[in-house]
């Protein structure tokens, strides 16, 4: 089963491209910016030491300090895709934070083209393809949003196919983000919103009902309201869930508590994804494997949650079409 799970062509919908540097390359990359990084930032194993929440989003935060350049964009975004490709994803979709890449000094110019330029080289070396989506952060307020949405508008580009939005759920409300996504939406942008994951439910209800999304990141403590699960189903909402994530952070204290198969027997579109990989020591292959022995799934569930990931995603319909029947020819 696990070499079968290996050989499944994934989907990936959900990571933050500044959280999929590996220690090791972070450490390279501040040596060669000749930054400091805290040595509290790693264990002795290497791994990042962080002990909750609020303690993850700072050493996110000093991760992502070791960053100059475009060079260094495009430096994280092909070891990315390099180790995706050597799970058999075929199709993955980053959240980039221009707002960490200007604290940082680097202009979004620079980032885009950085990206783009990893993304290249991984299809080129791997046959793995690469999109981005845009993303402001929820606790820099919808002014700030703005800035980086109409960024993102004013400088189109193929590679880039949707907007988002992480941060602190607490932060601000999501009617008050409106205006934010309207900007993506009329220019043609597809959206997804970080909701449901610290925050219940009501968090989810307000992402449908203000926003113009078709997809949830996390979206997992929908479960709580069935009215909610009915709705995600009957607007063919997508949950981009992140098991691996969600207990690494205890929004869950362990995978029995998980409700992904109360999610999945809904019949909810859902997608399997690693979030900040090396953050909480996954992957998306480690995703696939995790959720078929704890949550009892076949190898041909893991394949419709492959198909449900690549409708979500927000590629052109050429790339959906060709990567759907990709997944469809898998043999188990």
């Amino acid at each position: 089963m696990q070499e079968l799970i290996q050989k499944l062509p994934k989907i990936e919908l959900h990571s933050h491209l500044e959280g999929t540097i590996k220690p090791d390359v972070a450490q390279e990359i501040a040596r060669r910016n000749s930054v400091s990084l805290d040595k509290d930032l790693f264990l002795n194993d290497g791994s990042y030491a962080w002990h909750d929440f609020a303690d993850f989003l700072t050493a996110y935060d000093s991760v992502s300090s070791c960053l100059r350049s475009g060079k260094d964009y495009k430096d994280i975004t092909y070891e990315y895709l390099k180790e995706c490709a050597k799970e058999n994803v075929i199709y993955a979709e980053t959240f980039i934070s221009p707002d960490h890449a200007s604290e940082c000094g680097i202009p979004y110019d620079d980032m885009i083209s950085g990206i783009v330029s990893g993304i290249d080289d991984a299809e080129r070396d791997f046959g793995i393809i690469g999109r981005i989506i845009v993303t402001c952060v929820r606790h820099l307020g919808p002014k700030q949003g703005l800035n980086v949405v109409q960024t993102m508008v004013n400088n189109p580009h193929p590679y880039i196919v949707g907007f988002g939005m992480g941060g602190d759920e607490n932060a601000f409300t999501l009617e008050e983000f409106a205006p934010v996504y309207k900007v993506a939406e009329e220019a043609g942008y597809e959206c997804t919103v970080h909701a449901g994951e610290i925050c219940g439910p009501e968090s989810v209800w307000d992402a449908i009902n203000y926003l113009p999304v078709s997809r949830i990141g996390h979206g997992v403590n929908s479960f709580k309201d069935e009215k909610l699960m009915n709705e995600l189903l009957k607007r063919n909402i997508h949950l981009e869930i992140c098991p691996g994530s969600n207990l690494a952070l205890s929004i869950f204290p362990s995978w029995d508590a998980h409700p992904l198969p109360e999610i999945m027997n809904k019949s909810i579109s859902i997608s399997l994804n690693s979030d900040d990989p090396p953050f909480f020591n996954t992957t998306v292959g480690q995703e696939y494997q995790n959720s078929a022995k704890n949550f009892n799934l076949d190898i041909e569930d893991l394949k419709k949650i492959s198909l449900m990931a690549m409708r979500a995603s927000f590629a052109n319909s050429k790339i959906k079409t060709l990567l759907i029947e990709k997944i469809q020819k898998f043999k188990s």
